[in-house]
């Protein structure tokens, strides 16, 4: 692990945009859109439309050391039924543990006696804000699914390396799980 964070990640004035204009088109329960004017490193200016989102976290929970708890739900937007690891949206000032704890009860039935901070990261940092923090949950104490009335989800118990395979084989695609399974191997 680095001891520092390397140069290239440091603010250079020749890359960075000032916000001379904040112009918020349309808020939703969910997220804002932005359609904001910048002034560039030479002066010019330019619209930047990004989404504005109060961030997400993610749990990667795990029955035991090589099984894993992940939902199937229909997607709307790429309209598939995916795989996924429980996960829920930031509300407006929410601490992110009780989020996760809140949204692995509830897609799961399950507690966790451990909850372990895995990483954070921007699932598309080109048109949106959002950040979305990833952990591992362990001493898993089952209990009753209480998913949000307009949330249709199944919690199924996967083995960890048969969770890999379905990442590699193109078939979970979901980032915030692809992610999370991908980077569990160091922390397991």
């Amino acid at each position: 692990m680095r001891a520092k964070k390397p140069d290239y990640f440091f603010p250079d004035p020749g890359l960075m945009e000032e916000r001379v204009r904040l112009n918020p088109e349309y808020q939703g329960r969910a997220v804002a859109f932005h359609v904001d004017t910048v002034r560039l490193p030479n002066g010019r200016t330019a619209t930047r439309e990004y989404l504005h989102h109060h961030g997400a976290v993610g749990v990667l929970p795990f029955l035991d050391k090589d099984t894993v708890v992940l939902v199937r739900q229909y997607r709307y937007p790429v309209g598939e039924v995916t795989l996924e690891m429980p996960a829920g949206k930031l509300d407006a000032g929410e601490k992110h543990i009780i989020c996760i704890k809140r949204e692995l009860r509830e897609e799961t039935g399950y507690t966790a006696k451990r909850i372990k901070h895995l990483l954070d990261f921007w699932p598309t940092c080109a048109f949106s804000d959002e950040c979305i923090r990833l952990y591992i949950a362990t001493g898993l104490k089952p209990g009753k699914v209480s998913p949000d009335h307009d949330e249709f989800i199944e919690a199924v118990a996967i083995k960890y390396k048969d969770a890999l395979d379905l990442v590699w084989e193109g078939h979970i695609k979901d980032s915030k799980t692809v992610i999370a399974l991908l980077a569990a191997r160091r922390s397991l």
